[in-house]
């Protein structure tokens, strides 16, 4: 092989291992979305009415906000969901409040026949939140709440 060659060869292969790592950098600059202030609040049934579970949480994403998906278990249960499975859980309701940011609200109404077969203690929030460029994160405790005696 001659010296021309194979500097013409490892010229080339400097420039496209330079456009490669410029690709790398430019994929590497897309953020995951990120779920923050999460909180959950429950509320008892009473004999005027249902009762609820409240979840909200501030939803980012370069890309802006498509969905988050929550699910409430109780700690005795040991479910502890994953990614996998949140991808079928029901979904929150999410309004732009700046930019890439919505705030998301999951609201699910309990009956007083519902409530007496909760298991009382320690419940989780696990949520899935996903961008629409289509990056996902999954937060499997973003909030915990307590369910008390009746």
């Amino acid at each position: 092989m001659s010296k021309r060659v194979l500097l013409s060869s490892l010229a080339g292969a400097l420039v496209l291992g330079g456009v490669a790592a410029g690709g790398l950098a430019m994929a590497s600059d897309a953020t995951e979305p990120s779920v923050r202030n999460g909180s959950a609040r429950y509320a008892a049934p009473s004999d005027a009415g249902a009762g609820s579970l409240t979840f909200t949480a501030d939803v980012s994403d370069d890309s802006g906000v498509k969905s988050l998906k929550v699910v409430a278990w109780p700690a005795s249960s040991e479910l502890d969901p994953t990614e996998a499975e949140m991808r079928h859980v029901d979904g929150a309701t999410c309004e732009s409040t700046s930019g890439g940011t919505s705030r998301c609200t999951y609201t699910l109404r309990v009956t007083q026949s519902e409530a007496a077969d909760l298991a009382e203690g320690t419940w989780y929030v696990s949520a899935l939140a996903t961008a629409k460029d289509g990056g996902t994160t999954f937060v499997p405790r973003a909030a915990a709440f307590e369910v008390a005696a009746r």
